[in-house]
């Protein structure tokens, strides 16, 4: 890997999100961020819900998301590794990313060594051992016969349906992230619990929307990538130094 060459983080896009109503201007200001990292960037972890809903039937893909989909493609096509882990809000991604634009899907959490140091990733969702509801919420999602279905419904009923879903997420009542203490934080407490039988210098997630960096056992991190609602935050490791940053405070039309 050329030194000079970076690994970017980033989650929880929500494009296309029926809650907000600056959906256009955020996925621009993200294509931007984009176009900017495309010249430094050797690998780039789409960390989960970068799409609001997301679900592909065979001959059909999800009307929209022209000019992400156009820029993701053209980082892979210039030889960046695009890694696109689900999320609970696009765990419908089948074989069109992948197929069409080059990405490496991740389903589950990822282990991995990258410039010298080890890394556990995932979106987060499901590894929180206090959130059973979720967990069952999940295991229907994710399941094969439910999923086929769904691929049943006419895409625009079908497509409605997931909206109405949506809009009663947390991003309709406005919560954006919550507090954090990591006495009762899932995503902490099970990172603690990885360390017991094996060490990474990096624990990554999304799906909380908050932007932490806390130190764990023997010199590991534990980072949340926040999100790009109100944050507009990534994470940017340079083979040194694993640094949070914000792109924009604000949405310029």
């Amino acid at each position: 890997m050329k030194p000079e060459k970076k690994i970017y983080f980033i989650s929880d896009i929500h494009l296309g999100a029926p809650a907000l109503n600056d959906n256009k201007e955020r996925e621009k200001l993200f294509v931007a961020w984009l176009d900017e990292i495309k010249y430094d960037a050797q690998k780039l972890f789409l960390m989960g819900d970068i799409f609001d809903f997301w679900y592909e039937y065979k001959k059909v893909a999800p009307r929209g998301f022209t000019r992400t989909l156009g820029k993701l493609a053209e980082l892979s096509d210039l030889g960046v590794e695009v890694h696109f882990f689900t999320g609970n809000h696009d765990v419908w991604v089948f074989d069109y990313l992948p197929d069409e634009i080059g990405l490496i899907l991740h389903r589950n959490e990822f282990k991995t060594e990258l410039m010298g140091k080890k890394f556990f990733l995932a979106h987060g969702d499901g590894l929180d051992e206090t959130d059973k509801g979720y967990k069952l919420l999940k295991l229907l999602f994710t399941s094969k016969p439910l999923q086929w279905l769904f691929s049943r419904l006419h895409p625009n009923f079908a497509l409605t349906l997931a909206h109405i879903w949506s809009k009663n997420s947390r991003l309709t009542k406005g919560i954006v992230g919550e507090a954090f203490k990591e006495q009762n934080e899932g995503l902490y407490l099970f990172s603690e619990k990885m360390l017991e039988n094996e060490f990474f210098d990096y624990f990554i997630f999304g799906h909380r929307h908050l932007l932490i960096e806390m130190p764990l056992k023997g010199k590991s991190k534990f980072i949340l990538l926040g999100e790009w609602i109100s944050l507009f935050s990534y994470g940017v490791f340079d083979g040194e130094n694993l640094k949070l940053k914000k792109y924009k405070n604000e949405i310029k039309s």
